[in-house]
């Protein structure tokens, strides 16, 4: 392979196969409103033609700008972080810049490797998915000197996302409404910021209401620990809040199984308003998180501050009750 293959072709190789300079090419490339549209076709036709990639290191040693925001998720298959960024890659994307992600163990190590990588890529500004404390405690180490933002850990100085205290509390009072007064709470695993805070709005609506705090039922986020969850409520329960929508369904096939109707006998709400959770049977009732408002509040609060103005301060994302056929009044005793 020759050294001119090697190296690809250049600006002015596109300049010299469309018949123009290269200052021509590059006002195309920057889009340029005054570019004639036939000169602009006939440079776009050369890049296709000759397969061109702009030098991105090379643009950044002349401007000082990569325009990438470096966006770092916890390797763990929740809805919650996926749909998170989706919506930043969205957002970025929409303001003109790149998101570069990657993901890491929800550990303290991890997680610091991982923002490294991020900053030695040049990136201009971090979110960072924070779904754990040790992941809050990487951050403060590192001593960040790019801006950034924390998604799942609203209660941050530099938090960005959904109220889960306020969602939980709107899964638990529906369930009240419905005249429940035997409720318990699947919870998401003790270090998770989300998981605590759901388990505090619960906890805050029901003993609001006067009620008796059942045993808090800690799981994993996961179906199979909802599944397993059934057997441990207690044998008054008319009602259960799941921290998240793979457990609510996984408690639903459990109670079919046993033979129990979901929701004759026992109401299930869960959290998140997955995909699934309006084609399981019964529907789901659930919370539904605003993740394309966590995406575009997180980038808004970024390019401000990459700009020097004054970043909006971001406010706690109210989500909302949508309600399914997975609860129903509660049934009235049996004489």
């Amino acid at each position: 392979m020759t050294d001119e293959a090697r190296r690809g072709p250049t600006m002015h190789d596109v300049a010299r196969l469309a018949g123009v300079s290269h200052v021509t090419v590059s006002r195309v490339l920057n889009d340029y409103p005054s570019i004639r549209p036939d000169t602009r076709e006939r440079v776009l036709a050369a890049i296709r033609q000759l397969g061109y990639r702009r030098n991105q290191a090379a643009r950044t040693l002349v401007t000082s700008r990569t325009r990438a925001i470096g966006v770092l998720a916890p390797a763990v298959p929740q809805h919650g972080p996926a749909s998170s960024v989706l919506a930043v890659e969205s957002a970025a994307r929409a303001y003109g810049y790149h998101p570069l992600v990657t993901a890491a163990a929800v550990d303290h190590d991890a997680t610091v490797a991982s923002l490294n990588f991020l900053l030695d890529q040049a990136v201009e500004a971090l979110v960072v998915i924070a779904p754990h404390e040790s992941v809050l405690a990487a951050i403060q180490e590192l001593e960040l000197t790019v801006p950034y933002v924390t998604l799942q850990a609203p209660d941050q100085a530099s938090g960005v996302g959904v109220d889960q205290v306020a969602g939980a509390m709107l899964a638990a009072r529906h369930l009240i409404e419905l005249g429940h007064r035997d409720i318990q709470h699947v919870s998401g695993p003790e270090p998770y910021l989300e998981a605590a805070a759901r388990r505090r709005g619960f906890e805050q609506a029901i003993l609001e209401a006067g009620l008796r705090l059942a045993p808090i039922i800690e799981g994993d986020w996961s179906a199979e620990f909802g599944y397993r969850s059934v057997a441990r409520l207690e044998p008054t329960t008319t009602a259960v809040v799941a921290a998240n929508d793979q457990m609510a369904i996984g408690v639903i096939a459990a109670l079919i199984d046993a033979g129990r109707s979901v929701p004759g006998e026992v109401s299930v709400v869960g959290f998140d308003d997955t995909p699934e959770s309006a084609f399981v049977r019964p529907s789901l009732t659930t919370v539904h998180q605003d993740f394309d408002e966590v995406g575009r509040q997180a980038i808004e609060v970024l390019v401000a501050a990459l700009a020097g103005t004054e970043p909006p301060i971001p406010h706690p994302i109210e989500p909302w009750l949508v309600v399914r056929d997975s609860t129903d009044r509660v049934a009235k005793p049996l004489r």
